[in-house]
């Protein structure tokens, strides 16, 4: 048995659903929005993880599940929350740590676990794991000092800012507009990087499989370029041996099943890492390029690999490892 966890009609979600069903596979979804009606009644026995969930009307007993998706919002932001009392919340609270207690510590295929996704919480830290990976990363300041952000630009000419932690922001150019607004980061310090021309990869991992995409675009952020008037295509793309080991040991050393890398072929012959993405919205990729990644997602959570193959490890129930290789939003 598959446990999807997360908001069915989310498009990721929703592809993947679409996968199982197309291949047969047993799965159930856990709706984070139906917390009230879900009864999850876990515990630890003997180093096992023992329990039901009662989903549907359905009782799932949790030594029948093999694979799990993992695709949640923040539960504090859940509009039947909007209006809620106390008691409300505090079941909220407990049922999610309940849900993340289990996904953490369950057998089998998960995508993914809390502690292998932290690492995206704070991207200066991940950068430094990136690094470790052999991948360049561009030469980066972290301040809220407005003269060191000065000293930075002066120094390395171009540079873009991004948010510093796991939730999403829009890369954007340091020009001369955004410097006017320099003072506002002594609330809040920001990333600084030097500006790098080349051409965006992205990568989807899933449980060892590679799905590369080659961006073509006009604008800085080209997850966002339609919304600034510019262009973007994407087409499937195929990587050397040596970068699709780099991708996998880099995901490995994570601890990710499921990972979007994005990557620049920068024009002076380097290959930088900008970021890894434990929750990657991988449908926008899928939907522009054809690419089956939610079909290779499907066929991990079943115990095979994208070739169809056996890939679960009866004896440690890891995914299996090889090189096989709109209203959507990439992140």
């Amino acid at each position: 048995m598959i446990v999807l966890c997360g908001i069915p009609s989310e498009t990721p979600v929703a592809m993947v659903t679409a996968a199982l069903d197309e291949l047969g596979l047993p799965f159930t979804t856990l709706h984070q929005r139906r917390f009230a009606d879900a009864m999850l009644d876990l515990e630890i026995v003997d180093g096992q993880v023992r329990g039901q969930m009662l989903i549907d009307g359905r009782i799932i007993d949790c030594a029948d599940v093999s694979g799990i998706y993992t695709r949640l919002m923040d539960w504090r932001v859940l509009p039947e929350l909007a209006a809620a009392t106390g008691s409300v919340l505090r079941h909220c609270q407990r049922w999610h740590e309940v849900l993340t207690s289990w996904i953490e510590i369950a057998p089998g295929c998960v995508m993914n676990r809390a502690a292998a996704t932290a690492s995206n919480q704070s991207k200066p830290y991940q950068a430094q794991l990136i690094r470790r990976a052999g991948f360049r990363v561009p030469e980066t300041l972290v301040t809220n000092d407005p003269e060191l952000v000065r000293h930075f630009r002066a120094v390395h000419g171009q540079v873009v800012y991004k948010s510093i932690s796991g939730t999403r922001s829009i890369v954007r150019m340091l020009d001369d507009r955004a410097l006017r607004r320099l003072p506002l980061v002594r609330w809040c310090p920001v990333q600084f990087q030097r500006y790098v021309t080349g051409t965006n990869v992205r990568v989807h991992a899933v449980a060892g499989q590679l799905f590369a995409t080659r961006i073509e675009t006009d604008r800085v952020d080209y997850r966002y370029a339609g919304q600034d008037g510019g262009s973007v295509r994407l087409t499937p793309d195929v990587l050397s041996d040596g970068l699709s080991e780099r991708c996998l040991a880099l995901v490995d050393q994570l601890g990710l099943e499921l990972a979007g890398i994005d990557l620049l072929l920068a024009d002076d012959g380097e290959t930088y890492c900008f970021e890894v993405n434990p929750s990657p919205a991988y449908s926008f990729y899928e939907h522009l390029t054809g690419q089956p990644i939610a079909r290779a997602i499907a066929l991990s959570l079943g115990g095979r690999r994208h070739g169809g193959e056996a890939g679960l490890d009866a004896a440690t129930g890891l995914c299996g490892r090889g090189l096989d290789g709109v209203e959507h939003q990439p992140a």
